[in-house]
């Protein structure tokens, strides 16, 4: 089996990479488990401390990760180098709070001395995706190899490339052989590793239905799992809303990795009284943007990633207007090389319309009008998912009431929905379980042990 990496900006062949026969996989499976007992051993101030060295590792190839991001999955060139930067500041944030996260805490009970220790699990597998294929794997990676585990990945197959060349940063760091593996294997074989006894939890990020599966094969072998599935995201707008700001950041919300992102704002919930001029100022900014060659500066709207998935957005949006939304801009393919799709801005959708509906995974904003903030909470919680939300006002007592009853696991007001090492990263309902970054995601693939001791 080959992996083909392509050049979504024209379709052209950049790589065959070769996977993994069966030898080679048991042989990566024997290498990570050797590995486990001495890494654990470690003092956990020496593995933090390799995120130095893995942090100046990823800045002296800053230039060419980025251009490896663009080349390879599309994103513009100026985002990609955000993702790498984004990256060097996780190792900072790791190397400076794993330490005091990690650390026994002491409990008053009937014992002499009882505590919570923080054991690692063993080997982590990692099945990442490919829309921030450094970030996902190094959100996963950092905290689960500086807790004491190992880690294995199992990358998107569009991204055979990126895969080789993260585990290359590992190794040029100067982990130990097997801390961080690269697994060149096709999905089918997934849920073997899975079920592997060598492998102790699993970390996916991607579709609802695919974390479906791998839910249910971690389950059956009774292992942890971390999911961050799909999203819907309601960006609401208020009526005192500054909208000035509002479309702004629903631009770049909506736009930013030509759409292709969990957190991206998916529904534009707005008030009728100011329906009209927030539409008018988002299509007048939408219709601005300039799709074309990722790597140059003038860019603003990139490829999307396969034109598997440019296929099933048109499909998505020509369901939404035959449903009777109307296609203020874009709604077509653009034509040429490469998978371009115009820049997409939906009126008048409704909660039943196939776009209120499902995640849309590409340029195109959706805009449902409601009458009043009731309604508008209403629909923003209408949904099968819960990840992010947004909500637009000036009024702080307003914005906490939206923050306590919006059914999301990250709430962000006035302001873009992001990941931030500083906080924790994760939804409810079809949006997954568990929690990436923070505090949280550094305990979620460890032993919380109890210890009781009476002398």
């Amino acid at each position: 089996m080959q992996f083909e990496s392509r050049n979504p900006a024209d379709g052209t062949l950049l790589q065959l990479v070769n996977g993994c026969a069966d030898s080679e996989l048991e042989n990566l499976l024997q290498r990570t488990q050797r590995a486990c007992a001495p890494w654990t051993s470690i003092r956990g101030t020496q593995r933090a401390a390799k995120l130095q060295d893995l942090k100046q590792v990823i800045t002296s190839r800053r230039e060419h990760i980025a251009k490896l991001i663009t080349m390879e999955m599309g994103k513009l060139w100026r985002e990609s180098c955000a993702e790498v930067d984004k990256c060097i500041t996780a190792c900072d944030y790791y190397q400076d709070n794993s330490e005091a996260y990690l650390k026994s805490q002491d409990i008053v009970t009937d014992a002499d001395h009882s505590f919570v220790m923080y054991q690692p699990l063993g080997t982590v597998l990692a099945i990442m995706p490919w829309n921030f294929p450094l970030w996902q794997v190094m959100r996963c990676a950092l905290p689960a190899i500086t807790a004491g585990n190992t880690c294995l990945l199992k990358h998107a197959a569009n991204v055979p490339q990126l895969a080789l060349a993260v585990e290359e940063l590992f190794r040029d760091a100067g982990y130990p052989d097997g801390v961080f593996t690269t697994l060149m294997i096709t999905s089918d074989r997934v849920a073997d590793v899975i079920r592997d006894p060598r492998v102790h939890a699993v970390s996916f990020t991607g579709s609802e239905a695919v974390g479906r599966q791998v839910a249910a094969c971690a389950g059956a072998a009774l292992k942890k799992c971390v999911l961050e599935l799909g999203g819907s995201d309601p960006f609401v707008v208020l009526e005192d809303a500054d909208l000035s700001q509002a479309v702004q950041v629903a631009l770049t919300s909506r736009y930013l990795n030509c759409g292709q992102s969990c957190i991206a704002a998916k529904r534009f919930i707005v008030l009728a009284a100011v329906a009209d001029e927030f539409v008018t100022r988002f299509h007048h900014a939408i219709t601005a943007l300039r799709p074309g060659d990722p790597m140059l500066p003038e860019t603003t709207l990139a490829p999307m990633a396969r034109d598997d998935l440019r296929e099933h957005l048109h499909s998505q949006v020509q369901a939404s207007v035959g449903h009777g939304a109307v296609a203020l801009a874009g709604g077509h393919k653009l034509e040429g090389n490469g998978y371009f799709y115009a820049p997409t801005l939906l009126d008048q959708v409704t909660p039943d319309n196939p776009a209120a509906q499902q995640e849309v995974f590409g340029p195109a904003a959706v805009v449902l009008r409601v009458p009043t903030e009731a309604n508008a909470l209403a629909l923003a919680n209408n949904t099968p998912y819960g990840l992010g939300a947004s909500v637009w006002t000036r009024d702080t007592a307003k914005a906490m009431h939206w923050a306590q009853h919006l059914q999301s696991g990250m709430t962000f007001i006035n302001g873009l929905v992001k990941s931030d090492a500083r906080l924790p990263f994760g939804g409810i309902k079809n949006s997954g379980y568990g929690r990436e970054l923070a505090h949280y995601g550094q305990l979620e693939f460890v032993n919380i042990k109890t210890v009781w001791h009476r002398h």
